[in-house]
């Protein structure tokens, strides 16, 4: 396999072959052009809505997988054309955009067969489909975008798109929690505009390259390079929940179970975790920012974050808020292993990327239902919900092991590449972090789990299910990726594969 991804990295750096060039514009317009038309249905057309959504995220998975397919065997994908003097408007379809991109294709898929059973029979349909697939889009622009001007634009996207899902109910508390969200997010959009200009002063281009763009500028501006790295890691780290800019994310959960699930495991964190992944690894080159003496202090704000969301997370009883704070910490994991400046750390933050949305999602999936069939809505209330939707527990419950790091699921990978990262880095301090970021999460998840098969309740099991299957199975088919992801992770066809496929190349190794 060694041999393999060599050869796959020579043929990329040193072809440029064309096959379908307008391949990623397809896959972004499957959902952008989606969304103008679910916003125009009626209510009353709630088949046809359903049809088109399921029809376009299954759409979206076929295209993204030959992306995927091409890619792999060299051909490279880059569409670009000039918005304004200096800046140009550029997708490309790199190995990295493929990892996150399919995450969110496959993701949308099963969120949207959730969404159209949670939402059956709720108001304002049009728009929530409407702006959903609008949000799909903007991640999707997120991770083909070629340069920072580009993902500047889709990252705004997003924040607009999200807004009106996060204040879906229309409630006081929700209308609250919609202001919060976008007081954070606008203003984290605002400065990393100054840092794309920044960047663009600095270094004549905002393309995102391996090993960076300013390798050769910062000898004679280290201060000015400093800056911008604080500027572009600050603005991003909002979306990313980064310690102190993690406040919206708990408040958000006012929004459904499906908007929950969509910003935890898919959207607007990931966004946030990529976009570092892009300025460090891209922009500054992993080397230079190592240089400047940036990667040890980003380290050290990911560990202070891994802790902290823990804890808070301890204290929840309302179900999703603690699951809002374990993805606090969570989402860190990935940062932590960007910054820590080893190719092997650098595996387990791409695998957790694609691992931590595969059992987040399932976990608010599995609250949605909770909440929907039985009004289980707190950890205090959670006696004997096994019993009641043995299915959904039985999820979440996978992925809650998988969240500790039980091996072999798709946690325990994750935390094993990031611990072994650590000690190649030099930096033994990662164990004791994930060893106590495991215990806190045993902490909070084990009592749920408890609760849930062990302890007696007023809750007993229905003689006919409390809810139908388009909110049963989505829950139960990605805890079943939960288990495929780490129980197979050697596999060649698996995302831990990928991921070591994309780390050859930002280390040009």
């Amino acid at each position: 396999m060694t041999d393999t991804l060599t050869e796959m990295l020579t043929t990329l750096n040193g072809s440029l072959l064309s096959d379908a060039p307008l391949l990623p514009l397809f896959i972004l317009l499957t959902s952008l052009l989606a969304s103008p038309v679910l916003f125009a249905l009626p209510e009353s057309a709630a088949r046809l809505r359903a049809g088109i959504n399921l029809t376009v995220a299954a759409l979206k998975v076929a295209l993204v997988g030959w992306l995927g397919i091409k890619v792999g065997q060299g051909v490279v994908y880059d569409i670009s054309f000039n918005m304004l003097p200096g800046l140009e408007f550029k997708l490309q379809a790199d190995p990295l955009a493929i990892l996150f991109v399919s995450l969110s294709a496959i993701l949308w898929l099963v969120t949207t067969v959730y969404s159209v059973g949670y939402l059956e029979r709720g108001p304002h349909r049009a728009r929530f489909f409407g702006f959903f697939s609008l949000c799909v889009a903007a991640t999707v622009g997120i991770a083909m975008a070629g340069n920072l001007f580009t993902f500047l634009i889709f990252y705004e996207l997003l924040t607009l798109a999200t807004y009106p899902l996060v204040i879906h109910k229309g409630s006081a508390e929700a209308l609250r929690a919609g202001r919060i969200y976008l007081i954070y997010t606008l203003a984290g959009g605002l400065v990393l505009l100054l840092g794309t200009l920044g960047l663009w002063v600095l270094a004549g281009t905002t393309d995102f390259t391996p090993g960076g763009v300013l390798e050769d500028v910062v000898a004679e501006n280290r201060l000015a390079a400093q800056a911008l790295f604080v500027v572009l890691v600050g603005a991003l780290g909002v979306k990313a929940a980064l310690v102190p800019f993690h406040a919206w994310l708990p408040t958000a959960m006012v929004a459904p179970a499906p908007v929950s699930a969509l910003l935890h495991a898919v959207a607007v964190v990931k966004a946030g975790a990529f976009g570092i992944m892009r300025v460090v690894y891209e922009v500054f080159g992993i080397e230079t920012a190592q240089a400047l003496g940036m990667t040890a202090p980003l380290a050290a704000l990911a560990g202070v974050t891994i802790i902290y969301g823990s804890l808070r997370a301890i204290t929840q009883d309302d179900i999703k808020k603690r699951l809002a704070y374990s993805t606090v910490s969570q989402v860190s994991y990935i940062t932590l292993g960007v910054a820590l400046a080893s190719p092997i750390a650098a595996v387990g933050a791409l695998a957790h990327l694609i691992h931590q949305g595969l059992m987040k999602i399932t976990m608010f999936m599995a609250a949605g239902n909770l909440a929907e069939g039985l009004g289980v809505k707190k950890v205090s209330e959670m006696n004997g919900v096994g019993r009641a939707m043995p299915g959904t527990m039985l999820a979440f419950s996978a992925a809650a092991l998988a969240m500790i790091g039980l091996p072999p699921l798709a946690g325990f990978v994750s935390k094993w590449y990031l611990a072994q990262g650590g000690l190649d880095a030099g930096a033994g301090w990662v164990i004791a972090l994930l060893l106590g970021s495991s215990l806190l999460n045993a902490f909070y998840f084990l009592p749920m789990l408890y609760r849930a098969w062990f302890r007696d309740g007023t809750i007993e099991a229905p003689a006919r299910p409390r809810i139908g299957w388009m909110l049963a199975a989505p829950p139960v088919a990605t805890a079943l990726m939960v288990l495929f992801v780490g129980g197979f992770a050697n596999a060649p066809f698996s995302p831990l594969e990928w991921t070591r496929f994309v780390v050859a190349i930002e280390y040009q190794e």
